[in-house]
C-alpha cells in the first residue's frame, strides 16, 4: 500500500512537470494584441510532451482507482 501511494505521488510529479512544460503560445501575449492566430501541428518533443501528460494522466487515474479499491 505505501509503495503504491510512492508510486503515485512520483507519477503526479511527473504529471505536473509535463503540464507546466506545454506552452500554449498565446499567454498575456493575447492581452497587449500580440495574437498571431496561427495554427500549427504538433511535432517533435511538442508531440511527445502531449502524449506523456496524457499517458501520465491516465496511470495517476488508474493508481488512484487501484488506491481507492486498496483501502477499502
Amino acid at each position: 500500500m505505501k509503495a503504491l501511494l510512492i508510486v503515485q505521488a512520483v507519477v503526479s510529479a511527473l504529471l505536473v512537470v509535463a503540464i507546466l512544460m506545454q506552452n500554449k503560445g498565446e499567454g498575456l501575449g493575447v492581452i497587449a494584441g500580440d495574437f498571431s492566430g496561427s495554427y500549427h501541428t504538433k511535432r517533435g518533443f511538442e508531440k511527445f510532451l502531449v502524449r506523456s501528460t496524457v499517458v501520465l494522466a491516465v496511470a495517476f487515474l488508474g493508481i488512484a482507482l487501484v488506491t481507492i479499491t486498496v483501502g477499502a
